[in-house]
């Protein structure tokens, strides 16, 4: 483990992570992760680095182009940094393969990250998609038992 992370420069990373989830952004995802960020659990067939987050920010795009993350609680330790937060957003394209709904949903979000530097360089992250299918009244059909 590194030398601690001061908060500001922890929150200032975090914050310009979900801005760039927000925006869709690779660009301003780039300027807050290492060259070689590890994003778990990762996107099927990605490779490290800003650009495996290319599908991701075009699906987010599609089915919820209004998301917002609110940050609840930002708790820092050494050089990790743990993150409650929430999205909000309207699902107006297909998400996960369940049609548009036009619902307003928000699901709570858990990430923590481990900083190089002023960098993220690892993200552990977890939604509630269980939530997120509640709101929407339906699980995707991947998820559907036989």
């Amino acid at each position: 483990m590194t030398s601690g992370t001061d908060e500001a420069v922890a929150r200032e990373a975090v914050e310009g992570f979900y801005r760039a989830f927000e925006q869709k952004s690779v660009e301003l995802l780039a300027k807050v992760v290492t060259p070689d960020w590890q994003y778990i659990p990762e996107p099927r067939g990605a490779t490290h680095g800003p650009a495996q987050m290319i599908q991701v920010f075009h699906d987010i795009a599609t089915a919820m182009p209004d998301m917002k993350v609110e940050i609840l609680d930002l708790l820092v330790h050494g050089n990790r940094i743990g993150v409650r937060a929430e999205i909000n957003g309207t699902q107006t394209g297909e998400l996960l393969g369940i049609d548009a709904s036009s619902k307003h949903v928000k699901f709570a979000i858990h990430s923590f990250h481990q900083m190089r530097g002023n960098l993220i360089e690892i993200t552990w992250h977890l939604e509630d998609w269980l939530s997120l299918f509640r709101q929407l009244g339906q699980v995707p059909k991947m998820l559907e038992r036989p």
